[in-house]
C-alpha cells in the first residue's frame, strides 16, 4: 500500500528542515532554550611570542639590552679613575681628597689605562654574540643540532672547570699578578652563557621570559663584579707606577714661581724664599718649585729632588693671594 506524500502547510518549514530552529529557539537537543552557542575557542599558544610578551618583560628586555654596556663601561671608568687616583695619593703621602676630583675628572684619566682591556673585553663579547647568531641559525634551520649541541656541551664543560681553576688561582696568588685574571674570568662566564643558551636553543628547550631575564642579570651582575675586581687591583697597580714615575720625572715638570705679599713659610730645603719688594712693601718670591696640577681651587707643588721617601707636596690655594709663574 503506497503511503501519502506528508502535507507541508504554507510558510511552515518541514520537519526536518535544519533551519526550523533558530539560534534562540530551542531545539530538540538544545539543553538551555534561549542561550546562544559559545564561540569557537583557539588554541593555546605553546610558547610566548614577543608581540604578546608583559610590559615588565619588554622593558627589562631594552634595559638589558642597552642599560648594562653604557652603565657598566661609565661605573668601571669612574671606579678605575678613583682608585687609580687613590693609590697614587697614597704612595705620595698624601688623600685623595685633596685633590677634589670631580666625576669627569676621574673618567678623563681612565680612558688611556683602561683602553686596551675594554677593547679586548669588546672583541671577546663582538666575536662571540656573533658566532652564537650564526649557529643560532643553522639550529633553526636543522642543519647539524645535535653537532651544535655537542660542541656546545663540550665549550660549557671546559669553560666551566676552566673558571673554576681559574678563581681558585686567583684567590690564591699575590695581587700583582693577578692583574688579567679577572678579565679572562669574566670572558669565560660569558661565553659559557652563550653555550648554555645555544645548547637549549638546539635541543628544542623553550624557557619563559622570566627566566631568561632573570639569568641574563645573574650573568650580567656576576660580570660586573669580575670586572670591578680586576679594576681594583689594575687601578692600584698603574696609581703606583704614575706615583713611582714622577719621582724620575721631577726635572720635567713645568718649572713655578711664587709670589705672595705675605711669608708662605714653606719648609723645604731646596726651595727659596726671596723678598723682591721694599721693606714698606714686601714681595715674597719663591722658587725651585714643580707645578703638579691644578685641581679642586688649589695649587699642587713638587721640589727639585723630590722622592717617595724623602719628598713634601706644597699645597697652595688657587686665589688672589698668591701669584705663579710657570716656566719650563
Amino acid at each position: 500500500m503506497r503511503r501519502a506524500p506528508a502535507r507541508v502547510m504554507p510558510g511552515r518549514p518541514p520537519a526536518n528542515d535544519p533551519g526550523r530552529f533558530g539560534t534562540n529557539s530551542p531545539g530538540p537537543s538544545d539543553p538551555h532554550p534561549g542561550t546562544p552557542a559559545p564561540p569557537p575557542t583557539s588554541p593555546v599558544p605553546t610558547g610566548t611570542s614577543p608581540s604578546v610578551r608583559s610590559p615588565i618583560a619588554r622593558a627589562m628586555a631594552v634595559v638589558l639590552a642597552v642599560g648594562p654596556p653604557v652603565t657598566l663601561i661609565t661605573a668601571l671608568l669612574f671606579y678605575f679613575g678613583w682608585a687609580r687616583a687613590d693609590a697614587q695619593a697614597r704612595m705620595m703621602g698624601l688623600d685623595v681628597s685633596l685633590f677634589g676630583y670631580t666625576g669627569q675628572d676621574y673618567i678623563l684619566r681612565s680612558v688611556t689605562s683602561l683602553f686596551l682591556p675594554l677593547i679586548g673585553l669588546l672583541v671577546v663579547a663582538m666575536v662571540s654574540v656573533s658566532l652564537e647568531r650564526a649557529l643560532h641559525r643553522r639550529a633553526h634551520d636543522g642543519r647539524g643540532s645535535a653537532a651544535i649541541a655537542r660542541g656546545a656541551l663540550f665549550v660549557i664543560t671546559a669553560g666551566g672547570l676552566g673558571a673554576a681553576v681559574l678563581a681558585v688561582a686567583l684567590v690564591t696568588l699575590p695581587g700583582n699578578t693577578r692583574i688579567v685574571g679577572p678579565y679572562v674570568l669574566a670572558s669565560l662566564v660569558w661565553i659559557v652563557a652563550a653555550a648554555v643558551r645555544l645548547r637549549r636553543h638546539a635541543l628544542g628547550v623553550l624557557t619563559g621570559e622570566q627566566q631568561r631575564v632573570v639569568d641574563t642579570t645573574l650573568v650580567i651582575a656576576l660580570i660586573t663584579m669580575l670586572l670591578f675586581w680586576g679594576t681594583t687591583d689594575f687601578a692600584q697597580i698603574v696609581g703606583r707606577g704614575l706615583a713611582a714615575n714622577y719621582e724620575r720625572s721631577v726635572p720635567t715638570l713645568p718649572h713655578a714661581s711664587v709670589y705672595s705679599e705675605g711669608r708662605l713659610s714653606i719648609d723645604v730645603p731646596t726651595v727659596t724664599e726671596t723678598n723682591v719688594g721694599t721693606a714698606d712693601a714686601p714681595l715674597y718670591r719663591y722658587s725651585g718649585l714643580r707645578l703638579l696640577v691644578v685641581s679642586g681651587g688649589r695649587y699642587f707643588f713638587l721640589h727639585d729632588g723630590w722622592t717617595l721617601n724623602d719628598g713634601t707636596v706644597v699645597v697652595l690655594p688657587d686665589n688672589t693671594s698668591v701669584r705663579v709663574e710657570f716656566g719650563n
